[in-house]
């Protein structure tokens, strides 16, 4: 297997890309996030056409591609941080060249942006990163109910040097630990990488699903579907989000129920109800890409054996005007 390639960390006046890869951004959000990304002493810069429409998308595919592309190639950012998820980040996928990608840039993003995150780990083998984006998850603040965890982003983005641990919040399923490689992201996103040149590698994986706005028996579904696709196999752990908008009638089979069902004949450990991704609580950042452990006890811990930074020689970072840059 080809190494695992890791981005330099963020520093304190470091340049980030925000890119809008997928569905249009709502402007008063996407400034409350950059003022934030601020406020933590990055300098969040944006061009105009982030905030593009046509229908669903952030503007045409072929503008997207060309604005991610550039994001990923430039040397005057540190990060590219996706505005918001939605859908659209497929159409990248065919005409995405690596080819270009010559130094490795950190990724954040959820939901839609999976689809971006596989196709960087099976292509390049990039570490990537699940969690906020800048008007989803940013724009609310750090700690607070919709915001993001401050504590498990700096982690993830900014130290080099040691191994941390990540309370999941959320509860036991089936009790255990196991150690493996982070991977997954939104289950839907997940599934449409099937039959693809960037379908997920789960073998010897703590698996990360989550989703939103679900019927138990779509889950039912994709999970059989991964299922069927042998997509389990070798699957180490499990951690599982807390998919909001998914209640169901008390008494009626809930999402958590399909889960334990499905899960249970593997005998693997796995921990349900995390705040990853889809989440109204303080969602935390997850580093994809990297060796860790889960421990299913209790609320659940995610120990991450190693950093998912490595120092290299500092991009150049120059101060300008955000919205005008591209």
């Amino acid at each position: 297997m080809p190494p695992v390639i890791k981005p330099p960390p963020l520093e304190r006046g470091n340049t980030v890309r925000i890119v809008a890869p997928a569905s249009p951004v709502e402007e008063a959000a996407l400034r409350k996030g950059c003022e934030e990304l601020e406020r933590l002493g990055y300098e969040a810069r944006w061009d105009p056409r982030v905030l593009a429409r046509q229908g669903y998308f952030a503007g045409g595919a072929e503008e997207r591609l060309a604005k991610f592309s550039r994001a990923l190639e430039e040397n005057a950012s540190r990060a590219v941080i996706c505005a918001r998820g939605g859908y659209g980040s497929g159409y990248l996928l065919d005409r995405l060249d690596t080819r270009c990608l010559k130094s490795p840039k950190a990724l954040l993003g959820y939901s839609d942006i999976t689809l971006l995150q596989l196709f960087l780990w099976r292509k390049k083998r990039w570490v990537t990163f699940y969690g906020p984006m800048v008007a989803s998850g940013f724009d609310k603040g750090a700690d607070v109910a919709g915001g993001y965890d401050s504590e498990s982003f700096q982690q993830a983005l900014t130290q080099t040097s040691h191994a941390w641990k990540i309370d999941l919040r959320g509860e036991t399923l089936f009790f255990g630990q196991a150690e493996g490689t982070l991977a997954g992201g939104c289950l839907t996103l997940v599934e449409a990488t099937l039959g693809t040149p960037w379908e997920i590698q789960a073998s010897g994986a703590i698996l990360l699903l989550e989703d939103r706005g679900m019927k138990p028996y779509q889950v039912d579904r994709a999970l059989t579907h991964l299922r069927q696709a042998g997509k389990f196999k070798g699957v180490r752990a499990m951690v599982l989000g807390e998919f909001p908008e998914c209640e169901v009638p008390p008494g009626n089979t809930s999402v958590r129920d399909v889960f334990e069902r499905i899960i249970e004949p593997l005998k693997i450990p796995a921990v349900w109800g995390a705040p990853v991704g889809h989440t109204p609580r303080a969602m935390l950042t997850i580093p994809l890409g990297i060796k860790a452990r889960l421990v299913a006890h209790g609320s659940g811990r995610l120990e991450i054996l190693e950093p998912a930074c490595a120092n290299a020689p500092h991009h150049e970072t120059k101060r300008g005007d955000k919205s005008r840059r591209s």
